[in-house]
């Protein structure tokens, strides 16, 4: 059992989000839908969904309009290819979500979510403190991250 779980309160979309998210992430599945009792006046609706995202569980809430989802909070893809940046971040941004900077996006329910490929942070690590300022430099111009043009920038 995971310890730490995190959970995304939606006015009314949780289960709408966790379906959306479910048919992204490859190896995620439906683990519950608790749902607002007989009597009450959301009877039959969603209130807590619990599922899983490539192994790692999450709750959704439909806890009212009182809070919004801003950039302060964010969950992060690790990508290992171009098309696996790609297919995240056109997935993510469908259905009317927003693409930011930096790898930075927000889904239709105004999650945000940071793609990331598994070469920016190695890079922007390097030792070499010149390269790592020209792959920072790279990624400032970009929205959604391109591999071959950071990596470039690496090079010099």
């Amino acid at each position: 059992m995971q310890k730490i779980t995190t959970c995304l309160w939606f006015d009314d979309q949780a289960e709408e989000a966790m379906d959306f998210y479910v048919s992204i992430f490859k190896n995620s599945k439906v683990l519950s839908v608790m749902r607002w009792p007989e009597g009450h006046a959301d009877e039959g609706k969603a209130l807590v969904t619990t599922f899983e995202l490539d192994g790692v569980q999450f709750q959704a809430l439909n806890g009212g309009p009182q809070f919004k989802f801003n950039e302060a909070m964010s969950q992060s893809i690790t990508c290992k290819t171009q098309e696996e940046v790609d297919y995240f971040w056109d997935r993510l941004i469908e259905g009317g979500g927003e693409p930011s900077q930096c790898s930075w996006l927000k889904d239709k329910f105004g999650v945000s979510w940071q793609v990331v490929p598994e070469q920016l942070p190695r890079l922007l690590l390097d030792a070499d403190r010149a390269k790592a300022g020209r792959v920072m430099s790279a990624m400032m111009q970009m929205s959604k991250i391109d591999i071959a043009k950071i990596e470039e920038a690496a090079k010099g």
